[in-house]
């Protein structure tokens, strides 16, 4: 196996990960971008989880700032990379929980059920939007 320049995918991907680990999210946020556009681009990509995973953390950058859209579509990006990866399914369904749209957010939670049955967070944030939705319907609004 080849192993990569100075400078490649897998030290961007590492870099992004630390600046995120440290907390200086625009650091973290270009570093991810730049990694992620690395995989999209010509020749060998980093398709596959690595790329999920960057885009995932992107997305949560993009959540810390209450950027929900551009979160989402991360989200959604980490998700048709990976379809198997349950965290970017658990983060949209917190968006989506957070926007008020219950039924969306519990058929994400569902989904990281189904892939990790023992997804602690995911069952009691499925629990949680399940009385929530409840109570809004009792109060009709």
């Amino acid at each position: 196996m080849e192993r990569e320049a100075p400078g490649g995918a897998a030290e961007l991907l590492a870099a992004a990960q630390a600046q995120l680990a440290a907390r200086r999210l625009s650091a973290a946020e270009e570093l991810y971008s730049r990694f992620i556009a690395r995989c999209a681009g010509p020749g060998p990509g980093g398709a596959g989880r690595d790329l999920a995973t960057a885009l995932n953390n992107r997305g949560q950058i993009k959540y810390f700032r209450v950027e929900f859209a551009a979160a989402m579509e991360d989200y959604t990006a980490a998700i048709e990379c990976q379809p198997g990866f349950e965290v970017p399914y658990y983060n949209r369904g917190l968006v989506l929980y957070r926007l008020g749209c219950f039924d969306e957010a519990m058929k994400d939670f569902r989904k990281v059920l189904e892939l990790n049955p023992q997804f602690e967070d995911a069952a009691l944030s499925l629990k949680q939007a399940i009385l929530d939705k409840e109570e809004k319907q009792k109060r009709d609004y």
